[in-house]
Protein backbone atom coordinates (compact mmCIF):
# COMPACT_ATOMS: atom_id res chain seq x y z
CA UNK A 1 0.00 0.00 0.00
CA UNK A 2 1.32 3.41 -0.64
CA UNK A 3 2.75 5.74 1.59
CA UNK A 4 2.15 8.97 0.82
CA UNK A 5 -0.89 10.41 -1.97
CA UNK A 6 -0.77 13.73 -3.63
CA UNK A 7 -4.02 14.92 -4.69
CA UNK A 8 -3.94 16.79 -7.88
CA UNK A 9 -7.26 18.49 -7.55
CA UNK A 10 -8.98 21.26 -5.28
CA UNK A 11 -12.84 21.66 -3.81
CA UNK A 12 -14.76 19.00 -2.87
CA UNK A 13 -13.27 16.07 -4.53
CA UNK A 14 -9.88 16.82 -2.60
CA UNK A 15 -11.65 16.96 0.70
CA UNK A 16 -13.15 13.48 -0.52
CA UNK A 17 -9.81 12.05 -1.49
CA UNK A 18 -8.17 13.29 1.89
CA UNK A 19 -10.94 11.43 4.16
CA UNK A 20 -10.10 7.79 2.38
CA UNK A 21 -6.97 8.40 2.59
CA UNK A 22 -7.57 8.93 6.13
CA UNK A 23 -9.54 5.84 6.34
CA UNK A 24 -6.76 3.85 4.72
CA UNK A 25 -3.60 5.31 7.42
CA UNK A 26 -2.29 7.19 4.26
CA UNK A 27 -0.60 10.83 4.93
CA UNK A 28 -1.90 12.99 2.45
CA UNK A 29 -0.75 16.25 0.14
CA UNK A 30 -2.58 19.25 -0.97
CA UNK A 31 -1.23 20.98 -3.98
CA UNK A 32 -2.98 24.69 -4.31
CA UNK A 33 -2.90 27.61 -5.91
CA UNK A 34 -1.62 31.42 -3.93
CA UNK A 35 -5.15 32.09 -4.33
CA UNK A 36 -6.07 28.83 -2.72
CA UNK A 37 -4.26 29.31 0.14
CA UNK A 38 -7.15 29.06 2.62
CA UNK A 39 -8.90 26.29 0.55
CA UNK A 40 -10.56 23.53 2.59
CA UNK A 41 -8.32 20.31 1.59
CA UNK A 42 -5.30 22.68 1.96
CA UNK A 43 -6.31 22.72 5.76
CA UNK A 44 -7.30 18.98 6.05
CA UNK A 45 -4.20 17.35 4.34
CA UNK A 46 -1.52 16.61 6.09
CA UNK A 47 1.00 18.32 4.12
CA UNK A 48 0.44 20.95 1.62
CA UNK A 49 3.00 22.75 -1.49
CA UNK A 50 1.75 25.74 -3.57
CA UNK A 51 2.15 24.79 -7.07
CA UNK A 52 1.50 28.26 -8.51
CA UNK A 53 -0.87 31.09 -9.28
CA UNK A 54 -4.68 31.06 -9.67
CA UNK A 55 -5.39 30.42 -13.34
CA UNK A 56 -5.30 26.93 -13.81
CA UNK A 57 -3.22 26.11 -16.31
CA UNK A 58 -0.80 28.22 -14.04
CA UNK A 59 -1.09 25.43 -11.34
CA UNK A 60 -3.81 22.58 -11.20
CA UNK A 61 -3.07 21.83 -15.01
CA UNK A 62 0.64 22.27 -14.47
CA UNK A 63 1.92 18.87 -15.11
CA UNK A 64 5.69 19.67 -14.62
CA UNK A 65 4.90 21.32 -11.21
CA UNK A 66 2.80 19.04 -9.87
CA UNK A 67 5.34 15.88 -10.44
CA UNK A 68 7.84 18.06 -8.71
CA UNK A 69 5.41 18.81 -5.66
CA UNK A 70 5.15 14.92 -5.76
CA UNK A 71 8.88 14.46 -5.56
CA UNK A 72 9.48 16.73 -3.21
CA UNK A 73 7.06 15.92 -0.64
CA UNK A 74 8.09 12.05 -1.32
CA UNK A 75 5.00 10.38 -2.27
CA UNK A 76 4.09 7.82 -4.25
CA UNK A 77 1.19 8.04 -6.04
CA UNK A 78 -0.69 10.86 -7.45
CA UNK A 79 -4.60 10.95 -7.33
CA UNK A 80 -6.02 13.26 -9.96
CA UNK A 81 -9.64 13.69 -8.93
CA UNK A 82 -12.00 14.61 -12.15
CA UNK A 83 -11.69 17.44 -14.19
CA UNK A 84 -8.15 18.63 -14.70
CA UNK A 85 -5.77 16.39 -15.12
CA UNK A 86 -7.85 13.23 -14.57
CA UNK A 87 -7.94 12.42 -18.18
CA UNK A 88 -4.34 13.20 -19.74
CA UNK A 89 -2.84 10.52 -21.14
CA UNK A 90 0.55 12.71 -20.87
CA UNK A 91 0.57 13.00 -17.58
CA UNK A 92 0.21 9.44 -16.55
CA UNK A 93 3.40 9.01 -18.71
CA UNK A 94 4.95 11.45 -16.67
CA UNK A 95 4.04 9.59 -13.37
CA UNK A 96 5.02 6.49 -14.81
CA UNK A 97 8.66 8.07 -16.18
CA UNK A 98 9.18 9.51 -12.59
CA UNK A 99 8.56 6.23 -10.64
CA UNK A 100 5.18 7.52 -9.38
CA UNK A 101 1.81 5.54 -9.41
CA UNK A 102 -0.90 7.21 -11.15
CA UNK A 103 -3.64 6.31 -9.77
CA UNK A 104 -6.49 5.25 -12.57
CA UNK A 105 -6.30 3.39 -15.49
CA UNK A 106 -2.95 3.43 -17.80
CA UNK A 107 -2.43 5.81 -20.46
CA UNK A 108 -2.87 3.43 -23.44
CA UNK A 109 -6.45 3.01 -22.23
CA UNK A 110 -7.15 7.06 -21.81
CA UNK A 111 -5.93 7.31 -25.25
CA UNK A 112 -8.06 4.77 -26.47
CA UNK A 113 -11.44 5.58 -24.45
CA UNK A 114 -10.91 9.46 -24.38
CA UNK A 115 -11.14 9.71 -28.50
CA UNK A 116 -14.84 9.43 -29.12
CA UNK A 117 -14.30 7.96 -32.33
CA UNK A 118 -12.05 5.06 -31.16
CA UNK A 119 -13.97 3.93 -28.21
CA UNK A 120 -16.80 3.59 -30.41
CA UNK A 121 -14.88 1.36 -32.81
CA UNK A 122 -13.73 -0.20 -29.17
CA UNK A 123 -17.68 -0.99 -28.48
CA UNK A 124 -18.10 -2.03 -31.91
CA UNK A 125 -15.48 -4.54 -32.44
CA UNK A 126 -16.73 -6.12 -28.99
CA UNK A 127 -20.31 -6.29 -30.01
CA UNK A 128 -21.45 -3.55 -27.41
CA UNK A 129 -24.32 -1.43 -29.05
CA UNK A 130 -23.41 2.06 -30.59
CA UNK A 131 -25.10 4.86 -31.57
CA UNK A 132 -24.94 4.78 -35.55
CA UNK A 133 -22.55 7.23 -36.83
CA UNK A 134 -19.20 7.18 -38.36
CA UNK A 135 -16.34 4.92 -37.09
CA UNK A 136 -13.73 7.10 -38.12
CA UNK A 137 -12.67 10.35 -37.12
CA UNK A 138 -13.68 13.25 -39.63
CA UNK A 139 -11.71 16.24 -40.44
CA UNK A 140 -13.56 18.25 -43.02
CA UNK A 141 -17.50 19.55 -43.16
CA UNK A 142 -17.68 18.47 -46.93
CA UNK A 143 -16.96 14.74 -45.90
CA UNK A 144 -18.73 15.21 -42.83
CA UNK A 145 -21.61 16.39 -45.01
CA UNK A 146 -21.55 12.81 -47.28
CA UNK A 147 -21.72 10.98 -44.04
CA UNK A 148 -24.49 12.38 -42.42
CA UNK A 149 -26.84 12.12 -45.73
CA UNK A 150 -25.77 8.02 -45.40
CA UNK A 151 -27.13 8.11 -41.35
CA UNK A 152 -29.65 10.36 -41.76
CA UNK A 153 -31.57 13.28 -40.53
CA UNK A 154 -31.05 14.51 -37.41
CA UNK A 155 -27.53 14.35 -36.37
CA UNK A 156 -25.05 15.19 -34.09
CA UNK A 157 -21.89 16.63 -34.14
CA UNK A 158 -19.28 15.99 -31.61
CA UNK A 159 -15.60 15.99 -30.68
CA UNK A 160 -13.81 13.47 -30.87
CA UNK A 161 -11.87 14.44 -27.34
CA UNK A 162 -12.89 16.53 -24.64
CA UNK A 163 -16.56 16.90 -23.05
CA UNK A 164 -18.28 19.30 -21.34
CA UNK A 165 -20.90 20.05 -24.03
CA UNK A 166 -17.86 21.50 -25.78
CA UNK A 167 -17.98 21.05 -29.99
CA UNK A 168 -21.44 19.54 -29.89
CA UNK A 169 -24.12 20.32 -32.43
CA UNK A 170 -26.95 18.57 -33.18
CA UNK A 171 -28.12 19.28 -37.27
CA UNK A 172 -31.67 18.87 -38.17
CA UNK A 173 -31.10 19.51 -42.57
CA UNK A 174 -28.55 18.98 -44.87
CA UNK A 175 -28.47 22.88 -45.35
CA UNK A 176 -27.47 23.78 -41.75
CA UNK A 177 -24.42 21.05 -41.66
CA UNK A 178 -21.36 22.95 -42.93
CA UNK A 179 -21.82 25.70 -40.73
CA UNK A 180 -22.32 23.87 -37.61
CA UNK A 181 -19.49 21.57 -38.14
CA UNK A 182 -16.97 24.56 -38.91
CA UNK A 183 -18.53 25.98 -35.77
CA UNK A 184 -18.53 22.90 -33.48
CA UNK A 185 -14.71 22.01 -35.05
CA UNK A 186 -13.35 25.81 -34.36
CA UNK A 187 -14.98 25.09 -30.62
CA UNK A 188 -13.20 21.75 -30.69
CA UNK A 189 -9.39 22.93 -31.29
CA UNK A 190 -10.03 26.00 -28.76
CA UNK A 191 -10.91 23.95 -26.10
CA UNK A 192 -9.19 20.27 -26.92
CA UNK A 193 -6.47 21.17 -28.88
CA UNK A 194 -8.07 18.72 -31.67
CA UNK A 195 -9.58 19.18 -35.08
CA UNK A 196 -10.77 15.12 -35.22
CA UNK A 197 -14.82 15.29 -34.96
CA UNK A 198 -17.33 12.64 -35.64
CA UNK A 199 -20.82 12.09 -36.41
CA UNK A 200 -23.64 9.70 -35.04
CA UNK A 201 -27.57 9.21 -35.30
CA UNK A 202 -28.91 12.33 -32.95
CA UNK A 203 -31.17 10.49 -30.58
CA UNK A 204 -34.52 12.16 -29.42
CA UNK A 205 -36.02 11.68 -26.46
CA UNK A 206 -33.00 9.53 -24.93
CA UNK A 207 -32.73 8.80 -21.47
CA UNK A 208 -29.01 9.50 -19.89
CA UNK A 209 -27.86 6.13 -18.37
CA UNK A 210 -24.33 5.56 -17.10
CA UNK A 211 -22.94 2.32 -15.38
CA UNK A 212 -20.41 2.23 -12.60
CA UNK A 213 -17.58 0.05 -13.11
CA UNK A 214 -14.44 -1.24 -10.73
CA UNK A 215 -11.83 -3.14 -12.46
CA UNK A 216 -8.62 -4.66 -10.82
CA UNK A 217 -5.31 -5.16 -13.06
CA UNK A 218 -6.27 -9.32 -12.94
CA UNK A 219 -8.93 -8.70 -15.30
CA UNK A 220 -11.63 -8.84 -12.44
CA UNK A 221 -14.63 -6.63 -13.42
CA UNK A 222 -17.62 -5.87 -11.82
CA UNK A 223 -20.52 -2.75 -12.04
CA UNK A 224 -22.12 -1.15 -8.96
CA UNK A 225 -25.28 -0.59 -11.34
CA UNK A 226 -26.63 2.50 -13.10
CA UNK A 227 -26.81 5.93 -12.55
CA UNK A 228 -30.00 8.03 -14.29
CA UNK A 229 -28.08 11.41 -15.43
CA UNK A 230 -31.27 12.69 -17.97
CA UNK A 231 -31.45 16.13 -16.15
CA UNK A 232 -29.17 18.31 -17.98
CA UNK A 233 -28.69 21.84 -18.82
CA UNK A 234 -26.41 22.13 -22.32
CA UNK A 235 -24.89 18.62 -21.54
CA UNK A 236 -24.09 19.61 -17.81
CA UNK A 237 -25.71 17.40 -15.37
CA UNK A 238 -27.98 18.89 -12.38
CA UNK A 239 -29.38 15.79 -10.68
CA UNK A 240 -28.43 12.38 -10.50
CA UNK A 241 -29.91 9.27 -9.16
CA UNK A 242 -30.28 5.70 -8.60
CA UNK A 243 -31.79 3.42 -9.37
CA UNK A 244 -33.09 4.66 -12.99
CA UNK A 245 -36.73 4.34 -12.29
CA UNK A 246 -38.01 3.42 -15.97
CA UNK A 247 -35.24 0.52 -16.53
CA UNK A 248 -36.81 -3.06 -16.29
CA UNK A 249 -35.03 -5.46 -13.92
CA UNK A 250 -34.49 -7.30 -17.86
CA UNK A 251 -32.80 -4.51 -19.59
CA UNK A 252 -30.79 -3.39 -16.18
CA UNK A 253 -29.12 -6.46 -16.39
CA UNK A 254 -28.12 -6.07 -20.33
CA UNK A 255 -26.68 -3.06 -19.30
CA UNK A 256 -24.90 -3.96 -16.93
CA UNK A 257 -23.45 -6.87 -18.60
CA UNK A 258 -22.79 -4.99 -21.97
CA UNK A 259 -21.07 -2.30 -19.21
CA UNK A 260 -18.82 -4.91 -18.34
CA UNK A 261 -17.84 -6.25 -21.50
CA UNK A 262 -17.20 -2.56 -22.53
CA UNK A 263 -14.23 -2.53 -19.88
CA UNK A 264 -13.16 -5.48 -20.50
CA UNK A 265 -12.20 -5.10 -24.52
CA UNK A 266 -10.95 -1.45 -23.41
CA UNK A 267 -8.55 -3.44 -21.11
CA UNK A 268 -9.60 -1.09 -18.03
CA UNK A 269 -8.66 -1.01 -14.33
CA UNK A 270 -9.48 1.11 -11.96
CA UNK A 271 -13.08 2.91 -11.24
CA UNK A 272 -14.87 4.07 -14.53
CA UNK A 273 -17.67 4.70 -16.34
CA UNK A 274 -19.83 3.16 -18.81
CA UNK A 275 -22.18 5.67 -20.36
CA UNK A 276 -25.06 4.75 -22.57
CA UNK A 277 -28.36 6.28 -24.28
CA UNK A 278 -31.57 4.52 -23.99
CA UNK A 279 -34.50 5.44 -26.78
CA UNK A 280 -38.08 5.48 -26.10
CA UNK A 281 -38.38 1.52 -26.89
CA UNK A 282 -35.60 0.88 -24.54
CA UNK A 283 -32.72 0.13 -27.15
CA UNK A 284 -29.64 1.39 -25.72
CA UNK A 285 -26.62 2.67 -27.13
CA UNK A 286 -22.90 3.17 -25.72
CA UNK A 287 -22.22 6.58 -25.93
CA UNK A 288 -18.73 6.86 -23.78
CA UNK A 289 -16.54 5.63 -21.29
CA UNK A 290 -15.43 7.98 -18.88
CA UNK A 291 -12.12 6.69 -17.32
CA UNK A 292 -12.03 8.60 -13.74
CA UNK A 293 -13.82 8.88 -11.14
CA UNK A 294 -17.33 10.63 -11.74
CA UNK A 295 -18.53 14.05 -9.50
CA UNK A 296 -21.83 11.88 -8.73
CA UNK A 297 -20.23 8.66 -7.49
CA UNK A 298 -21.87 9.10 -4.45
CA UNK A 299 -25.10 7.80 -5.12
CA UNK A 300 -23.54 4.85 -5.82
CA UNK A 301 -21.87 4.33 -2.55
CA UNK A 302 -25.08 5.51 -0.98
CA UNK A 303 -27.34 2.32 -2.16
CA UNK A 304 -23.93 -0.03 -2.14
CA UNK A 305 -21.97 0.73 0.71
CA UNK A 306 -18.91 0.72 -1.16
CA UNK A 307 -16.41 3.56 -1.14
CA UNK A 308 -14.85 4.04 -4.44
CA UNK A 309 -12.25 6.40 -3.75
CA UNK A 310 -10.61 3.34 -1.65
CA UNK A 311 -11.23 0.65 -4.12
CA UNK A 312 -9.49 2.66 -6.63
CA UNK A 313 -6.60 3.56 -3.98
CA UNK A 314 -6.17 -0.54 -3.53
CA UNK A 315 -6.74 -1.10 -7.28
CA UNK A 316 -3.70 1.40 -8.16
CA UNK A 317 -1.72 -0.61 -5.17
CA UNK A 318 -1.97 -4.08 -6.66
CA UNK A 319 -4.90 -5.18 -4.94
CA UNK A 320 -7.53 -7.24 -5.96
CA UNK A 321 -11.70 -5.71 -6.02
CA UNK A 322 -12.97 -6.10 -2.72
CA UNK A 323 -16.11 -7.37 -4.07
CA UNK A 324 -17.18 -9.63 -6.64
CA UNK A 325 -20.81 -8.83 -8.96
CA UNK A 326 -22.89 -11.12 -6.19
CA UNK A 327 -21.10 -8.94 -3.26
CA UNK A 328 -23.12 -5.85 -5.25
CA UNK A 329 -27.18 -5.81 -3.77
CA UNK A 330 -28.04 -2.24 -4.08
CA UNK A 331 -30.69 -1.17 -1.09
CA UNK A 332 -33.09 2.11 -1.58
CA UNK A 333 -33.20 4.85 -3.77
CA UNK A 334 -30.62 7.84 -3.93
CA UNK A 335 -30.28 11.32 -5.00
CA UNK A 336 -27.89 13.57 -6.04
CA UNK A 337 -28.57 17.74 -6.14
CA UNK A 338 -25.15 19.85 -7.53
CA UNK A 339 -25.12 23.02 -5.81
CA UNK A 340 -23.43 25.66 -7.99
CA UNK A 341 -21.79 29.47 -7.59
CA UNK A 342 -24.43 29.96 -10.63
CA UNK A 343 -27.78 32.68 -10.87
CA UNK A 344 -30.52 30.65 -12.35
CA UNK A 345 -31.95 34.02 -12.83
CA UNK A 346 -29.23 35.66 -14.83
CA UNK A 347 -28.62 32.26 -17.46
CA UNK A 348 -26.71 30.46 -14.36
CA UNK A 349 -23.99 33.09 -15.16
CA UNK A 350 -20.85 31.84 -12.43
CA UNK A 351 -20.80 33.49 -9.18
CA UNK A 352 -18.04 34.99 -6.79
CA UNK A 353 -17.85 35.91 -3.48
CA UNK A 354 -17.35 35.02 0.14
CA UNK A 355 -19.33 32.63 2.53
CA UNK A 356 -20.29 34.84 5.32
CA UNK A 357 -23.28 31.76 6.97
CA UNK A 358 -23.24 28.30 6.29
CA UNK A 359 -25.30 25.91 8.07
CA UNK A 360 -24.91 22.20 6.38
CA UNK A 361 -27.56 19.64 6.45
CA UNK A 362 -27.18 16.34 8.16
CA UNK A 363 -29.45 13.50 9.74
CA UNK A 364 -30.01 9.82 8.68
CA UNK A 365 -29.74 9.28 4.95
CA UNK A 366 -27.95 12.53 4.16
CA UNK A 367 -24.52 13.52 3.07
CA UNK A 368 -22.74 16.52 1.81
CA UNK A 369 -19.52 16.84 0.17
CA UNK A 370 -17.87 20.07 -0.14
CA UNK A 371 -15.54 22.46 0.09
CA UNK A 372 -17.45 25.65 1.88
CA UNK A 373 -16.48 26.84 5.50
CA UNK A 374 -17.55 30.25 6.85
CA UNK A 375 -15.15 32.79 5.12
CA UNK A 376 -14.24 30.76 2.38
CA UNK A 377 -13.51 32.75 -1.24
CA UNK A 378 -15.44 31.45 -4.16
CA UNK A 379 -12.88 32.27 -6.97
CA UNK A 380 -13.18 33.17 -10.03
CA UNK A 381 -10.39 30.86 -11.79
CA UNK A 382 -12.46 27.23 -11.20
CA UNK A 383 -15.49 25.31 -11.69
CA UNK A 384 -18.55 26.59 -9.85
CA UNK A 385 -19.51 23.40 -8.15
CA UNK A 386 -19.66 24.47 -4.30
CA UNK A 387 -21.35 21.16 -2.97
CA UNK A 388 -23.14 17.57 -3.70
CA UNK A 389 -26.01 17.16 -1.47
CA UNK A 390 -26.85 13.82 -1.22
CA UNK A 391 -29.55 11.57 0.24
CA UNK A 392 -30.93 7.73 0.87
CA UNK A 393 -34.72 6.67 1.08
CA UNK A 394 -36.02 3.28 1.16
CA UNK A 395 -37.79 4.36 -1.88
CA UNK A 396 -38.27 7.17 -4.39
CA UNK A 397 -40.81 9.22 -2.62
CA UNK A 398 -38.55 8.96 0.60
CA UNK A 399 -35.69 10.23 -1.27
CA UNK A 400 -37.15 13.10 -2.73
CA UNK A 401 -38.65 14.01 0.55
CA UNK A 402 -35.23 13.86 2.19
CA UNK A 403 -33.65 16.15 -0.50
CA UNK A 404 -36.49 18.82 -0.32
CA UNK A 405 -36.04 18.42 3.33
CA UNK A 406 -32.06 18.39 3.26
CA UNK A 407 -31.96 21.58 0.63
CA UNK A 408 -34.42 23.45 2.77
CA UNK A 409 -32.25 23.22 5.64
CA UNK A 410 -28.98 24.32 3.65
CA UNK A 411 -28.02 27.61 3.77
CA UNK A 412 -24.98 29.40 1.98
CA UNK A 413 -24.29 33.26 2.06
CA UNK A 414 -22.31 35.67 0.73
CA UNK A 415 -22.59 33.91 -2.80
CA UNK A 416 -25.33 33.66 -5.12
CA UNK A 417 -26.18 29.69 -5.76
CA UNK A 418 -28.63 27.51 -7.55
CA UNK A 419 -29.95 25.96 -4.23
CA UNK A 420 -33.73 27.66 -4.00
CA UNK A 421 -33.59 26.56 -7.92
CA UNK A 422 -32.86 22.90 -6.87
CA UNK A 423 -35.11 22.95 -4.00
CA UNK A 424 -37.74 24.02 -6.80
CA UNK A 425 -36.80 21.42 -9.19
CA UNK A 426 -36.71 18.70 -6.74
CA UNK A 427 -40.40 19.36 -5.64
CA UNK A 428 -41.94 19.91 -9.03
CA UNK A 429 -44.39 17.42 -10.50
CA UNK A 430 -41.64 16.72 -13.79
CA UNK A 431 -39.41 15.17 -11.21
CA UNK A 432 -41.83 13.81 -9.31
CA UNK A 433 -42.68 11.81 -12.29
CA UNK A 434 -39.45 11.41 -13.97
CA UNK A 435 -40.43 13.33 -17.04
CA UNK A 436 -36.12 14.48 -17.55
CA UNK A 437 -38.11 15.56 -21.37
CA UNK A 438 -39.84 18.25 -20.23
CA UNK A 439 -37.68 19.50 -17.40
CA UNK A 440 -34.71 19.88 -20.13
CA UNK A 441 -36.77 21.73 -22.34
CA UNK A 442 -37.96 23.88 -19.72
CA UNK A 443 -34.13 24.56 -18.58
CA UNK A 444 -33.45 25.21 -22.61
Amino acid sequence: MFNKILIANRGEIAVRIIRACRNLGIRSVAVYSKEDAKSLHVQLADQRICIGEGPARNSYLNMDRIIAAAENMGADAIHPGFGFLSENSEFVRKCKENGITFIGPDADVIDKMGNKSHARKTMMDAGVPVVPGTKEPVYDAETGKKLAEEIGYPVMIKASSGGGGKGMRVVEKPEQFEEAFRVAQRETELAFGDNHMYIEKYLHPVRHIEFQILADREGNTIHLGERDCSIQRRHQKLIEETPAMLLSEELRTRMGKAAVAAAKAAGYYSAGTVEFLVDAENHFYFMEMNTRIQVEHPVTEMVTGTDLIKEMIRISAGEKLSYCQSDICARGHAIECRITAEDPKRGFLPCTGTVTELHIPGGNGVRVDTMLYRGCEILPYYDSMLAKVIVRGRDRAEAISRMRSALGELVIEGVTTNLDFQYELIGSAEFAAGDAEAINARLG
